[in-house]
């Protein structure tokens, strides 16, 4: 996404949008401070006013004017000062509100979005990055679209004094004109710069994590890379710095030439001013200060409008787009799943390429998952288990053909219904550092406190042991770095989660990617057979999918899927296997004779 004055049409819509959204948030404290912007701007506005009659009361030796003027100057002074702190009040409130609204708004957006592409391909992930350092922005925007129009009141009352005193003086006014321009100009310029080395940017905030926090610590001393990863990093900072300053310091010439411009105009308009005109001194006066405080307001307006262009361009675009992403991908989702399955799960000539590569993750895989059934996926590091999993979950659409369930493209599902059907859990599970009842009840949220069925999760996962093992068992804070949090070794994190997996009763897809890779082979395969049972019994037509390198275990499924380079090269039951003596049986005689 770049940020030229190409994007300018998409920013007024964007911009529109992303209004609207916190006028629904707060209308009442947007309206407040619209009013307190206006109302604070103009009693500094009019300060030449006062001074020219103060000027004119001293020269005219005029005691009453002196003392109307000299009280209107006390006046306004009083007025922009308490208005300022009220405005200021008013302001922050509105903005914190704001604040919270967004960023859940963000959250929500990037969960809610079916696939995951979005977090997995890197020009993706430079824009939520910079959108998510930026949300800030999208919190003040409200204060900074009032500021603006507050200023640009403060600039149309400025210059009708000075076209009070002459037509022509104007001219002050219409010279800053390009500095505004020019503000206007820089954030997009220097913003779309920091886009496109943002990937430099996300290395050297890797490359700090690995060298200043605890999970990589013990690698790093081992190895000795410390050295290494400040090198690189210092490296990496270079390139994500080195463009940005020279963007900067670009821009930065031409906003100083934009202002020079502007202070000469504003020199000899004074100047013209004082000499060449036949008017009293107080007009004088009032030429000086509103031209002063014309270059004072055509400063911050600037500044401003800088800061509302980069909203424009960056963070309300980036929303925008978010929106626009996420609203698209369930634009075909128009199906309910079943509410059991009879026929099952078909993988029809499926092919997948992971986003920015060139290879094939799946070649034309060609498979039927009968409803009922345990499937196990096998196959080398790489071979495409993992890559299949995601796309019967709905995490990837398949490159080419497609995936049905019960006769239903998996594409016309409604995503939100499918997942609500599908439970389980994965090798790279996430550590939610919550309680430990809540920690495992996240994975059904309607029985997010039901303490009942979170027991019953924890015995299917044979975690009972871990939760006996913390000091206040469900309620125990999970995690060192909270207050009373109880430190969980790896293998209990992942009991925990295949816990979490577990939550749902009435699963259609019940998905084990190598849930169990920290348990020992004897308790994994205890697990397995006394769930696969479980599956078997289960009246929903439910289809168990069991990822595992252990053959130990995947030989009680009913099916044994083969991957092999992204290919499917078998598939049938263990004894079938083993009969045709291919690679699964190949497999199976190695791993055999490593365990005998």
């Amino acid at each position: 996404m770049s940020s030229s004055t190409d994007d300018l049409p998409k920013a007024i819509p964007s911009l529109w949008r992303t209004f609207k959204l916190g006028y629904r948030v707060e209308p009442r404290l947007l309206v407040q401070s619209l009013g307190m912007t206006l109302l604070r701007m103009l009693p500094d506005a009019l300060l030449a006013v006062w001074l020219k009659l103060l000027t004119d009361a001293v020269l005219d030796a005029n005691r009453s004017r002196l003392v109307v003027a000299g009280v209107g100057l006390a006046v306004m002074a009083t007025l922009t000062w308490y208005l300022g702190i009220v405005n200021d009040r008013v302001s922050r409130r509105f903005r914190d509100r704001i604040a919270m609204a967004m960023e859940s708004h963000i959250a929500g957006l990037q969960a809610t979005v079916p696939t995951i592409e979005h977090q997995e391909r890197p020009e993706y992930l430079d824009r939520l990055r910079v959108l998510r350092d930026h949300s800030f922005t999208l919190d003040h925007l409200f204060s900074s679209l009032l500021t603006n129009i507050g200023l640009v009141f403060r600039l149309v009352v400025t210059g009708a004094l000075l076209v009070s005193v002459h037509p022509l003086l104007v001219v002050i006014l219409l010279a800053g004109i390009p500095a505004m321009g020019v503000s206007l100009w820089r954030p997009g310029v220097e913003r779309s710069v920091e886009e496109r080395v943002a990937r430099h940017d996300r290395l050297a905030r890797h490359l700090f994590e690995l060298g200043a926090s605890a999970p990589p610590s013990k690698e790093v001393r081992v190895t000795a890379i410390a050295a290494d990863l400040r090198r690189r990093r210092r490296a990496a900072r270079a390139e994500w710095l080195g463009p940005i300053s020279s963007a900067r310091w670009t821009s930065a010439c031409w906003s100083a030439g934009a202002w020079a411009l502007f202070g000469l105009s504003f020199a000899l308009g004074v100047a013209w001013a004082a000499e060449g005109l036949a008017r009293p001194v107080g007009d004088v006066v009032l030429v000086v200060v509103a031209g002063q405080r014309l270059s004072m307001y055509l400063a911050q307006t600037a500044g401003e409008l800088g800061f509302l262009r980069g909203v424009w361009l960056d963070a309300s675009l980036r929303l925008t787009w978010l929106e626009d992403y996420a609203a698209r991908w369930d634009e075909r989702a128009t199906v309910e799943p079943p509410v059991e399955l009879r026929d099952g799960i078909v993988v029809d000539h499926v092919s997948f390429r992971y986003p920015g590569s060139t290879r094939l993750a799946l070649d034309d895989v060609d498979v039927r998952l009968p409803a009922g059934t345990v499937v196990a996926i096998v196959g080398e590091n790489g071979s495409g288990k993992t890559t299949l999993v995601k796309l019967l979950a709905g995490m990837y659409r398949p490159t080419d053909g497609r995936i049905t369930v019960d006769g239903s493209d998996l594409a016309t599902i409604d995503s939100a219904s499918w997942r609500s059907r599908l439970a389980g859990a994965f090798q790279d599970f996430f550590r939610f550092e919550f309680t430990a009842g809540r920690s495992v009840g996240v994975g059904d949220v309607p029985h997010l406190d039901d303490e009942p069925a979170i027991t019953r999760a924890i015995e299917r996962a044979g975690a009972v042991d871990v939760i006996e093992r913390l000091p206040a068992g469900l309620a125990t804070q999970l995690g060192p770095t909270w207050e009373d949090g109880a430190e969980v070794s790896h293998g209990q994190w992942q009991k925990l989660a295949l816990a979490r997996g577990f939550m749902r009763d009435d699963p259609l897809l019940l998905v084990l990617d190598e849930p169990t890779s920290a348990l020992d082979a004897e308790t994994e395969h205890a697990l397995f057979e006394r769930y696969a049972d479980a599956a078997r019994d289960h009246g929903s037509g439910r289809i168990t999918l069991l990822v595992s390198h252990r053959f130990s275990t995947v030989r009680m499924a009913d099916l044994i899927i083969v991957m092999d380079g992204a290919h499917l090269v078998e598939v049938g039951s263990h004894d079938d296997l083993m009969a045709r003596g291919g690679p699964y049986a190949d497999l199976f005689s190695i791993q055999a004779r490593a365990y005998g």
